[in-house]
């Protein structure tokens, strides 16, 4: 990257403070799974999609030859990131890298992303004044940050340029070809939705649990159909109950740890996952996500707090719902008589004594 690129670029970047607001409300972090799932996997998502998968059939089926991601996958990528290119963000992705850069929170993170930003058009990839994108800088209709689109980014339309934003060939080509680069096994769906028995014991749910499916066959875990899982040790997976035992059950095999790779929200990746299998010809959930009342994080981080107080939680009291803060959930609903889910929801909070 020349001087000349840095000095020129950076010399009209701005702040914005909408862009902090942004990092500190997003929907992963303040959304019910109900809200979430209901806000993205829609019946005119799902129809489009369905069109979209027929009108580019012929691309897509070339690209799972040489990838092995099937289709419907990456139509469910584009979906969930710019619903299908139209809304592709408009905020200057110089002024949100540098933003967020001088930001605490993940400062060395957004500024290498901005040093990447820099050399996508130090090589003329892309002019710094059209760059533009969601407020944390991920650009082009399947959302990639300037990393991943140095890394990822294919001219898939053979046209000698990488356009994410108006070439549909390059934004699918470049999703498939990193979701190859993250690790995806061909054969192997993202996960499925599953029956439990009256009497499952929620401590084995998690992601950090992995069993191989013929184990969850033995402890009764079923298809929606009633019929008992594949018999076969080589494929694993993990229980997820991201609305607590009232709401549906989810079976997430390795593929969803890729899509998790992709974008780090649980929540995300089975949207991503429910969205694919809509697009396929699947209908709804056996079980829907029941509506719950929505914590504000200001109760999650009194929550976590009360909980590190009764010592089942040692990380960050920062309202952010993840692996351990559901693991302190549920030792902590196990060692007083509760359905052991590691739901947080208004229960916790009246078991806490902290009430909403």
């Amino acid at each position: 990257m020349t001087r000349a690129t840095a000095s020129g670029v950076l010399a009209g970047v701005k702040e914005l403070e909408r862009v902090v607001a942004a990092d500190r409300s997003q929907p992963e972090f303040v959304e019910t799974f109900a809200e979430y799932l209901g806000r993205r996997v829609t019946p005119r998502r799902v129809a489009l999609g369905r069109d979209l998968y027929a009108k580019h059939r012929e691309l897509l089926a070339s690209l799972t030859t040489r990838t092995g991601i099937p289709g419907q996958y990456l139509v469910a990528f584009w979906g969930l990131e710019t619903n299908y290119g139209s809304v592709l963000g408009d905020v200057p992705v110089f002024d949100s890298l540098a933003t967020l850069a001088c930001d605490r929170r993940r400062s060395d993170y957004f500024a290498g992303e901005l040093i990447s930003a820099l050399k996508i058009v130090d090589r003329g990839d892309v002019a710094a004044a059209t760059m533009t994108g969601s407020w944390a800088g991920a650009m082009g209709q399947t959302q990639f940050m300037p990393s991943t689109y140095l890394a990822h980014g294919v001219d898939g339309d053979s046209d000698g340029a990488i356009d994410l934003w108006q070439s549909v060939p390059d934004a699918l080509t470049s999703a498939a070809h990193l979701l190859e680069s993250l690790g995806w096994q061909r054969g192997v769906r993202w996960g499925r939705e599953v029956l439990l028995p009256e009497d499952f014991d929620y401590t084995l749910a998690g992601l950090e649990q992995r069993r191989p499916l013929s184990e969850w066959r033995r402890l009764g875990v079923r298809e929606t159909s009633g019929e008992a899982l594949p018999a076969r040790e080589d494929i694993a997976g993990s229980l997820l109950v991201p609305a607590g035992h009232r709401g549906p059950v989810f079976i997430a095999y390795e593929n969803f740890r890729v899509i998790m790779r992709w974008n780090r929200s649980e929540f995300f990746a089975l949207a991503i996952g429910r969205l694919a299998d809509r697009i396929a010809g699947a209908g709804a959930l056996s079980r829907p996500a029941p509506e719950s009342e929505r914590l504000r994080r200001a109760d999650l981080v009194a929550a976590q707090q009360a909980l590190a107080q009764r010592g089942y939680y040692s990380g960050a009291a920062d309202g952010i719902v993840g692996p351990a803060t559901r693991r302190a959930v549920r030792e902590f609903q196990r060692a007083n008589g509760l359905v052991a889910d590691g739901f947080p929801g208004p229960e916790l909070l009246e078991q806490l004594g902290l009430g909403l």
